[in-house]
């Protein structure tokens, strides 16, 4: 089965909860009215688009409607995916990962415990291990002896160099050994690992700015990703999650975890809508081949059948 295929089967959940209830609705509609438009909204809102982003799609219906773009209540569905495809795509940059000019291109990935942040971090390596790519793995969430652990797993799994220090140590200090390994051994990507802790807030926000700080001083223009994992199963908390964490480090994407265990993949839309952020790559399932690059107009397709 192709990438596409699976990301087709892994948004069933969320097409049952979306796309097939706008099916369902315009079928029992001779006519667009304000009864069908109130229904659609609630329709969008239940599939976790969130409040502000179905405000935004419904004022495109009906500009939509003024502009006879939409005359029929059948022509409801291709014009939301058409929409919907434009607003994942607005200001994205083609490449899912910016990279270097010279030497190791680092990936410092954030995210609390449980939305599948190491898992993700061995999944890329496996993706960037098959691109051709030497990949080092940094054991900078020193908080949890199990992370370290669980990455080393990943290591062992990838072929990839793991840089640990004993738990409890300072997370800046693995990422500075980290980045002078990867730059002696002329290592192409280095993903970074960190504690996802957002109940001290003011903690995890120093930690960040000092690894921040320490890495950008060895690579300047590092790092050159800052990813933040967000479990899709989570729905609107996902938001909530990604704003907390634009406060504690500069975000330049998203990955989502755990779209095919769930009705509420519809938060892609409202992720890069409300926050502005790009949903940079997604996963489908539990095995290493089904993390991969976000494509919009893909998602919008597999989204609405």
């Amino acid at each position: 089965m192709g990438f596409f295929d699976k990301l087709k089967k892994g948004l069933n959940k969320t097409r049952e909860n979306l796309t097939n209830k706008i099916e369902k609705l315009v079928i029992g509609y001779a006519d667009i009215d304000e009864d069908l438009l109130e229904e659609l909204e609630e329709t969008l809102i239940m599939a976790d688009v969130g409040v502000k982003t179905t405000d935004m799609l419904m004022q495109a219906v009906r500009q939509g409607i003024k502009r006879k773009e939409i005359n029929f209540p059948e022509d409801l569905k291709p014009f939301l995916q058409q929409e919907i495809a434009r607003i994942l795509t607005e200001g994205t940059e083609k490449d899912a990962t910016r990279v270097a000019k010279e030497g190791p291109t680092v990936l410092l990935v954030i995210g609390v415990n449980g939305a599948g942040k190491t898992t993700t971090i061995g999944k890329l390596s496996a993706y960037y291990k098959g691109k051709g790519k030497t990949v080092m793995l940094a054991a900078a969430d020193t908080f949890r002896a199990a992370a370290i652990d669980q990455l080393e797993v990943w290591g062992q799994r990838t072929g990839a160099r793991v840089i640990k220090h004993e738990e409890g140590s300072d997370p800046a200090a693995v990422a500075f050994d980290a980045v002078k390994a990867a730059k002696a051994r002329g290592i192409d990507v280095l993903i970074i690992d960190t504690a996802g802790r957002l109940q001290t807030k003011s903690n995890l926000m120093q930690e960040l700015e000092k690894i921040n700080r320490v890495i950008g001083r060895e690579i300047p223009g590092a790092p050159h990703e800052t990813l933040l994992v967000l479990d899709a199963t989570t729905g609107q908390n996902a938001i909530s999650q990604a704003q907390l964490f634009t406060k504690a480090a500069p975000i330049s994407g998203v990955v989502l975890t755990k779209l095919d265990g769930t009705a509420k993949g519809g938060v892609v839309i409202g992720i890069k809508s409300e926050l502005k952020m790009p949903v940079k790559w997604i996963g489908v399932g539990e095995a290493v081949e089904d993390l991969r690059p976000f494509v919009a107009q893909d998602f919008a397709k597999a989204l609405f059948g």
